[in-house]
C-alpha cells in the first residue's frame, strides 16, 4: 500500500468530481496526469486525453502559473489540488491512492507537458491484460520525428537503467519514462514513499521485491522543453546522479529491513 500522506486526498485537498459520478463497482481504467505549472500545455493535452479515456484525474501539484484556474474551468476531468508543491512522486502517489480508493482496475499515468501521446493510452491498457506494470520506453524503437535527448539526461538514464538491471535482474531500456499503466492490485503490493523525481527508481525496487510482472512497450521520444528544470541543485547532472543513487540505496535498505527479498527474475520482463 502506498504510504506518504497522513490523510486521504479528500481530507485536505480540493478533490472535485468532474463530469458526474461513475456507476458500478469495477470502473475500469483511470488516466491520471501530475501537473505542475503547465498552463501553456494543460488544456491541449487534456483535450486529447479525454478522447481516449473516459475517466481522467489531474493532480495539480501546487501550480502557481494559472494552471489551477484552467483546470477549474473544465467539467470533463476530475481534479485534486495540492495546496503546495510536493513533488512528482507525491503527485503520483495521490493518483495511485485515488485509483485504489475509487475501485479502478488500473491507472495509466502520463505527463502533461506534451511528451506523451494520449492516443497511446489504449495500447497501454491492452498491454496490461496479463502483466502488473506496463512501462513506456523511448529507446525500444526509433520513430520518425524523434527528438534528440539532452546528452546528460541520456547518460544518466542509461547509467541508472544499467545499474537497475544489474541489481534486479530486469532488462529495462528506460528507467524513467512516466508513461505507464499499473494494475491497482499491483499497487496494493508495493510501498512508495519518495516524493520527488526519483520515485520511478524506488518503484522498480518495490516491483522486483513484490515479484511483479513487467513489460515495456515503445513510445516516441519527444522533448518540447530542453531547458526544463529539475529544481535547484538537481539541475546539476552529478548532483542528480548522486541523488538517484541515494534513493536506490535507501529503497534496497528499506526492502531488506522489512525482510523482503528479490525473487529470481527469470523472464521478469517481456519486451
Amino acid at each position: 500500500m502506498m504510504t506518504n500522506r497522513s490523510s486521504s486526498p479528500n481530507d485536505h485537498d480540493d478533490a472535485r468530481p468532474r463530469g458526474g459520478e461513475l456507476d458500478g463497482v469495477n470502473r475500469g481504467w483511470l488516466a491520471a496526469l501530475p501537473v505542475y505549472n503547465e498552463v501553456q500545455y494543460v488544456d491541449g493535452v487534456l483535450d486529447e486525453v479525454t478522447r481516449y479515456a473516459s475517466d481522467v484525474l489531474v493532480v495539480n501539484d501546487g501550480s502557481s502559473d494559472g494552471t489551477a484556474e484552467v483546470l477549474d474551468r473544465r467539467s470533463d476531468v476530475r481534479v485534486v489540488h495540492h495546496p503546495v508543491n510536493r513533488g512528482y512522486g507525491a503527485a503520483l502517489m495521490t493518483a495511485f491512492e485515488y485509483a485504489i480508493a475509487e475501485g479502478y482496475e488500473g491507472i495509466v499515468t502520463l505527463d502533461c507537458d506534451g511528451q506523451h501521446q494520449p492516443k497511446r493510452i489504449p495500447e497501454f491498457i491492452a498491454a496490461a491484460k496479463d502483466v502488473d506494470i506496463v512501462s513506456g520506453s523511448r529507446y525500444l524503437k526509433v520513430y520518425e520525428g524523434d527528438s534528440a535527448p539532452p546528452e546528460e539526461r541520456m547518460f544518466i538514464n542509461r547509467r541508472i537503467t544499467r545499474e537497475l538491471n544489474q541489481r534486479l535482474g530486469y532488462e529495462l531500456t528506460d528507467a524513467f519514462c512516466g508513461f505507464k499503466a499499473y494494475r491497482t492490485s499491483a499497487l496494493r503490493r508495493i510501498e512508495i514513499t519518495d516524493p520527488g523525481y526519483a520515485m520511478p527508481l524506488q518503484l522498480w525496487v518495490e516491483a522486483a521485491a513484490a515479484d511483479l510482472r513487467v513489460v515495456e512497450i515503445p513510445v516516441p521520444l519527444i522533448y518540447l522543453d530542453l531547458e526544463r528544470s529539475f529544481g535547484g541543485s538537481l539541475d546539476h547532472a552529478e548532483t542528480r546522479l548522486r541523488y538517484y543513487h541515494q534513493v536506490l540505496d535507501d529503497a534496497f535498505a528499506s526492502a531488506a529491513a522489512a525482510g523482503r527479498d528479490f525473487p529470481a527474475r527469470d523472464a521478469a520482463l517481456c519486451v
